[in-house]
């Protein structure tokens, strides 16, 4: 995996930095939060931001003059205008992340974005997903509510309609003005739009090592599929490169043994690196999959 990544970087910065001034803007897929491995060169510590995360390894291998990185746990396109407190834990994971648009320039030339999970709410309908015993019942037909029971779809997909669906078609707007307000403040930037990993399989879940029904599972994987279809959309009709890491990471998901996932599941523990974990986030493998894919795009673009 090394060695495509060495040829990518070396044909973008010969014989000098293509692009010299790397801002990266987005929520916690984008900062590959962590536990243990946490940076505050550009973000408190709230953030999490993890110092192997994919925009820190871009700006590595594209060897940019100036770099910024603001991405956030929690950020969604309203903390690109507006200053993010992020006191998780008092003292260890604490500060205020400044808006994000702060970072930007009339010099910058190259932004990726990766933002609208959490705008949509589709993280938080995801931990709220989460069931302890997704098959016990009282009686027959009588099931326990979540997280003892009852699938959480139940509460999103109603006699009016797909509540999710809903978040999503009203999130699209909200990340089509993100990019043309990067676009005023940095006119002359590359503007990429990156996409979210595939965290769970295509159908089905695997529970009890992601602990959710298959029901859910499969809902929650083609809302993250929807998602990713509206950013594309987005892409197009504002006229920036998407970034597919979706496509290339199915196989990789929560479900799969340790060293082959890139996205961790329930369970706060994680081999990769060794520690603590924060569930259903991309690890350093998935951070990993994620940087050779803005290069790889990158690399294709300039051919």
């Amino acid at each position: 995996m090394l060695l495509p990544l060495i040829l990518i970087a070396g044909l973008l910065a010969a014989p000098g930095p293509r692009y010299r001034e790397y801002v990266a803007l987005g929520d916690s897929w984008s900062a590959d939060v962590t536990l243990t491995n946490v940076s505050t060169e550009h973000a408190p510590s709230g953030c999490l931001q993890a110092s192997y995360n994919y925009p820190k390894q871009v700006a590595r291998a594209l060897g940019a003059t100036t770099f910024r990185d603001a991405t956030c746990s929690g950020a969604t396109t309203e903390e690109m205008t507006r200053p993010q407190p992020v006191r998780l834990v008092p003292r260890l994971y604490d500060g205020v992340n400044a808006a994000q648009f702060d970072r930007l320039t009339p010099r910058t030339d190259l932004v990726t974005l990766g933002i609208g999970g959490n705008d949509a709410k589709l993280a938080a309908a995801a931990l709220s997903c989460i069931n302890i015993l997704p098959t016990l019942t009282l009686l027959p037909g009588v099931v326990l509510p979540a997280p003892l029971g009852a699938p959480c779809k139940a509460k999103w997909v109603t006699a009016e309609g797909d509540a999710m669906s809903r978040n999503i078609r009203r999130t699209g707007p909200k990340v089509a003005a993100t990019v043309r307000a990067i676009r005023a403040r940095a006119p002359h930037a590359r503007i990429l739009l990156v996409d979210y990993l595939a965290g769970l399989p295509a159908t089905g879940g695997c529970y009890p090592y992601v602990q959710m029904t298959d029901q859910d599972a499969d809902w929650l994987g083609d809302k993250l599929d929807e998602l990713n279809r509206m950013l594309r959309r987005v892409a197009k009709a504002e006229k920036v490169t998407l970034v597919d890491t979706y496509s290339g990471s199915v196989g990789h998901d929560a479900c799969q043994r340790p060293g082959v996932k890139w996205v961790e599941g329930v369970l706060p523990v994680t081999t990769d690196p060794l520690g603590p974990a924060v569930p259903l986030h991309p690890n350093r493998l998935g951070a990993d999959h994620q940087a050779r894919s803005v290069l790889a795009t990158l690399a294709n673009s300039d051919l």
